[in-house]
């Protein structure tokens, strides 16, 4: 029988009943059909978990026993940054699912010339928020106790100027002179950067290459923006991981 997950965000140390958050608990009460003395697990992102007990279900709070933490860790082997252009309707929510289901260390959504969705402001800082909460879930989903955050959002250009983050640097095209098997492994953490619908401008790819973005080829095949990350990364996990 699988036992529920909960992502905890602020877990007391030392403490020995806490309440679920709030969208947890209605999910727990409401749509799993919890009930007080059955088991699930706690985690709050930052590694490890705590097997729990259900104390206590009101009709707006779920308190829970907490056990004791174990160490328990299903992370990829390979620490990935998926730079992702922002894609239109429910592709963006899942991609970003599935890539923290294939093992995704951070997500950096960026704005591209060809993007079709804009977003700026309140918008944008929302929007984030729904991603991270996609993030979570599927965190919970998948067994992962460490949770990949989602940075606010940047145009390619302004994350180009300050991306520092040392390393491996690949892009996708399919007329790219190296498959992706041809490379050899990384020992160092790699940022895979995806185009929008659209693909990416040509002074966007110039201004990527500038930057040491080398481009890789997974097939002869043109990959729309929901497919690209996903076979990279499952491509990758299969080449390099721990699949």
């Amino acid at each position: 029988m699988t036992i529920s997950r909960f992502y905890h965000p602020s877990l007391p140390p030392h403490a020995r009943l806490v309440e679920l958050p709030p969208e947890s608990a209605h999910h727990a009460a409401k749509v799993l059909r919890l009930q007080a003395g059955d088991a699930i697990v706690l985690f709050d992102g930052t590694g490890g978990e705590y097997p729990a007990l259900i104390e206590q279900i009101g009709k707006q709070r779920v308190t829970v026993e907490i056990g004791t933490w174990r160490e328990r860790e299903c992370e990829s082997p390979l620490d990935v940054t998926l730079v992702q252009a922002l894609s239109s309707g429910d592709k963006m929510d899942f991609t970003l699912q599935k890539a923290v289901e294939l093992g995704i260390t951070a997500i950096q959504p960026i704005a591209s010339e060809r993007s079709v969705v804009k977003l700026s402001g309140e918008r944008a800082e929302k929007r984030v928020r729904h991603w991270q909460q996609i993030v979570v879930s599927a965190c919970e989903q998948c067994g992962r106790n460490r949770v990949p955050q989602v940075a606010p959002i940047l145009s390619l250009n302004d994350w180009l100027g300050q991306a520092a983050k040392p390393g491996v640097r690949l892009t996708l095209a399919p007329d790219a002179p190296a498959s992706l098997r041809e490379l050899p492994r990384p020992s160092a953490p790699v940022t895979l950067l995806i185009g929008p619908e659209g693909g990416f401008a040509p002074s966007e790819i110039k201004a990527a290459a500038s930057c040491g973005f080398a481009p890789v080829r997974l097939g002869p095949r043109v990959l729309r923006t929901e497919t690209a990350a996903l076979a990279a990364l499952a491509a990758m996990q299969a080449v390099w991981g721990d699949f």
